[in-house]
């Protein structure tokens, strides 16, 4: 059974009339009359009446349109979904984001603005390492990443646009012998204790303290891991050490902490949008026209 027969058969029903439902067809009589007739043993029961005079449907055909009309509604609205998922209009988008991001305004403002734009796509949002982001996204469990990595460490198989840097922070007590300085150079921390992110926690932090330090000509003294942020700034609040973080991460108000800047160069950190590197899917591509947007950035 084709869907054309369904519809064939909803035109005599809703005219009662063969000559009438083929020209609502654009088909002649002859072809309709014949195609219902097939319509009528494939399903196993006369669906209609016929005399001279008039066509009626019979109890079968009767209820027989209910469900005729039932499934070319649904396949009317499954053609639709289907033409605006290819769209980008509904759907899901699976977007991964690094930690420090909801500190900041870019990312509500993204979210914000999509959901405005877009109100019938779902987002699943996932924060997640930068690492394990890029892996995500190769394994095709991510459609779109905003990671913390420049555009020249882009990795295999993964697209890449820098968006931005954010300055890092020295965070440290606010008893600590530098804390009342407007800013502070790496070449005054030497003998300092540090708090970072442990070994292979998918970021490049730990990889920026150690670079920033050893260009002021020494090596950090790793006291303290810790995989959340806010635990390391809890645990400078404690004295056990200085922690390297992204500016965002400074609205976070913990007592006895301070967030200074860092004179150095280099010391910022890069936030990139990244995806696989292919043509954008349309609902990839929406999502970047979006953060464009927000971004002030004009399409080009």
């Amino acid at each position: 059974m084709e869907l054309r027969h369904l519809r064939y058969f909803v035109a005599v029903a809703e005219t009662l009339s063969f000559t009438r439902a083929a020209e609502r067809l654009h088909m002649g009589q002859p072809p309709l009359s014949m195609q219902i007739r097939d319509l009528e043993e494939e399903v196993g029961a006369r669906l209609f009446e016929r005399t001279r005079r008039k066509v009626e449907l019979t109890e079968a055909g009767r209820r027989f349109l209910d469900h005729a009309r039932a499934i070319l509604a649904r396949a009317g609205h499954a053609a639709e979904d289907a033409r605006r998922a290819a769209a980008g209009e509904v759907g899901e988008l699976r977007v991964g984001f690094t930690s420090s991001l909801p500190y900041s305004e870019m990312l509500p403002d993204l979210l914000s603005a999509f959901r405005r734009r877009h109100p019938e796509v779902r987002l699943q949002l996932r924060e997640l390492f930068t690492a394990v982001q890029f892996r995500a996204l190769a394994e095709g469990e991510l459609d779109v990443g905003l990671v913390r990595v420049g555009a020249d460490a882009t990795p295999p198989g993964i697209a890449l646009r820098e968006l931005g840097r954010d300055p890092l922070r020295l965070v440290m007590r606010a008893d600590h012998r530098l804390a009342q300085r407007e800013v502070v150079s790496f070449a005054e921390l030497a003998e300092e204790e540090f708090i970072t992110f442990p070994p292979g926690a998918g970021t490049g932090l730990p990889d920026m303290l150690q670079s920033l330090a050893r260009a002021a000509g020494f090596v950090p003294r790793i006291v303290q891991t810790a995989r959340e942020a806010t635990t390391q700034i809890g645990l400078v609040a404690a004295g056990l050490g200085l922690a390297l973080l992204p500016a965002p991460l400074s609205c976070v108000r913990i007592p006895r902490v301070r967030y200074l800047p860092v004179s150095d160069a280099g010391a910022d950190f890069p936030l990139s949008v990244a995806w696989p590197d292919r043509a954008p899917a349309p609902l990839t591509a929406r999502f970047l026209a979006v953060l464009d947007e927000v971004r002030g950035v004009r399409p080009t």
